[in-house]
């Protein structure tokens, strides 16, 4: 059987925690689902600002390369 996983205790989190249920309207599964939806934005954009600079550090070895050259 798997440990169960400890996370910090923070108030800020229980707050968070509770004001995220009322907005939820106290449903836990509603809750649950914002929570998803949020961690899918927030992956969508990690992915769109991995993009970002994996193609600015292309453009930055480019010039770097064109300033070696000359």
């Amino acid at each position: 059987m798997p440990e169960a996983v400890s996370f910090p205790f923070s108030p800020s989190y229980e707050l968070a925690c509770d004001r995220l249920i009322a907005m939820c309207n106290g449903d836990p599964r509603s809750t649950i689902k914002a929570l998803i939806l949020a961690n899918e934005y927030l992956e969508t954009e990690l992915s769109e600002l991995r993009a970002k600079a994996v193609s600015l550090g292309a453009v930055v070895r480019r010039s770097r390369s064109r300033d070696d050259a000359a």
